[in-house]
């Protein structure tokens, strides 16, 4: 699973919490503002795919009858570009890589902004929060999956892209969000 927009503010908000439990740090301006700061640096790096995203599939429709005479397939060169292009826009393809950039991009600015104070290496605080931004995007999947089913099961039936069904969507969401303690 992806990193989006709509998950920022919960990865955010685990992040704050796993790093409390930790008892490794201590907050110096309490738990609002470790997650406003972690929302920070997801949204941005968030916003900067989106941004190579959209200049990728500006470059597939303006070869798009060319990619259709070769027969190529649309993902696999929508991906090759984009992995060109990744480095002009500073993002890090690959998923591993990524999450452990973002975790000492948080880690950076949780210091620099004296948000916390800890007396431990760099790297244990760094690993609660890879593995809270790990952790919540492994549950997200289930989350999803969980609420999809829940949908299904009901009665009436409810059209995927609706409001309603979008409405439903995010309050059972966030119920099960809840049930597991990540919001």
């Amino acid at each position: 699973m992806k990193l989006t927009l709509k998950a920022v503010p919960h990865i955010s908000n685990k992040i704050a919490i796993d790093l409390n439990r930790s008892k490794l740090v201590t907050f110096t301006k309490g738990l609002e503002g470790v997650t406003e700061a972690a929302k920070e640096v997801l949204e941005n790096d968030i916003k900067k795919e989106m941004a190579l995203n959209e200049k990728v599939s500006e470059i597939c429709e303006d070869y798009e009858e060319d990619i259709e005479f070769m027969l190529a397939d649309e993902r696999q060169l929508f991906f090759m570009i984009k992995k060109k292009l990744a480095p002009e826009f500073d993002v890090i393809i690959d998923y591993e890589e990524r999450l452990q950039n973002l975790s000492h991009e948080i880690l950076n600015k949780l210091y620099d902004e004296d948000l916390i104070n800890y007396d431990v290496n760099d790297n244990k605080i760094k690993n609660v929060i890879f593995n809270a931004i790990s952790s919540f995007i492994a549950n997200d999947s289930e989350i999803h999956y969980s609420v999809i089913d829940k949908i299904k099961s009901y009665k009436k039936r409810y059209i995927p892209g609706t409001d309603e069904y979008e409405i439903l969507y995010d309050k059972l969401y966030h119920e099960e969000l809840a049930k597991r303690g990540l919001e």
